[in-house]
């Protein structure tokens, strides 16, 4: 992968979207910008995502320079274990707890474009898993409105433990842009009803 974006960024570091981007707008971490597509992007390196994994995990507490420090060392020795700051007082940072945690949840967002495929052809493009339609955010919906794992199993058997899983994942790494996913019964009229008056109800 070239680069990540912030929502990919927000998913994997646990950090909101919002939090990405005031990082960015900060000038704490400064992304590439992408122009390939309609609209430009924001791409950020796995050094800039081990900044953001460290924010996640508290350097947010910090002040503002400070922060602004450490993440012109990690730029520097993006390899590093572990940053001696100066806050006043001698400061460090573990770092290689965050970039352990980080690379797992890499692992994670890599194995989720092996699983999920998006097919003008299936479910009107809709993103579904692998040889099968069924769209993740279905899937991401029935865990988030109190669903188990078991009983997502029971309704769909073609899925697995890993996948029903790691639906929230996709849908916060890819969030879908443009108008929500059609829905053929919504705003449709009931066929064949009739109308009464209430006093020809009442007369019967």
């Amino acid at each position: 992968m070239t680069g990540y974006t912030p929502a990919q960024a927000a998913a994997v570091t646990g950090l909101t979207l919002a939090a990405v981007h005031r990082a960015i707008d900060r000038q704490l971490i400064r992304p590439r910008i992408a122009r390939s597509g309609p609209t430009p992007r924001r791409l950020l390196t796995k050094d800039q995502m081990i900044f953001l994994q460290l924010e996640a995990e508290g350097l947010q507490l910090l002040p503002l320079k400070t922060r602004r420090e450490i993440a012109k060392l990690i730029r520097i020795s993006p390899g590093t274990d572990r940053l001696a700051v100066r806050n006043g007082a001698a400061l460090c940072i573990e770092v290689k707890p965050a970039r352990r945690k980080l690379e797992n949840q890499l692992r994670r967002l890599a194995r989720l474009e092996q699983i999920v495929v998006s097919d003008p052809d299936i479910m009107r493009g809709a993103p579904v898993f692998k040889g099968s339609r069924i769209p993740v955010d279905l899937v991401a919906d029935m865990l988030a409105q109190g669903a188990t794992v078991d009983e997502i199993l029971a309704g769909y058997p073609a899925l697995d433990r890993e996948k029903i899983g790691m639906a929230p994942l996709y849908m916060r790494a890819f969030p879908r842009r443009g108008r929500p996913r059609h829905r053929p019964w919504q705003d449709k009229k009931a066929r064949g009803g009739r109308r009464f008056e209430l006093n020809q109800l009442l007369a019967r």
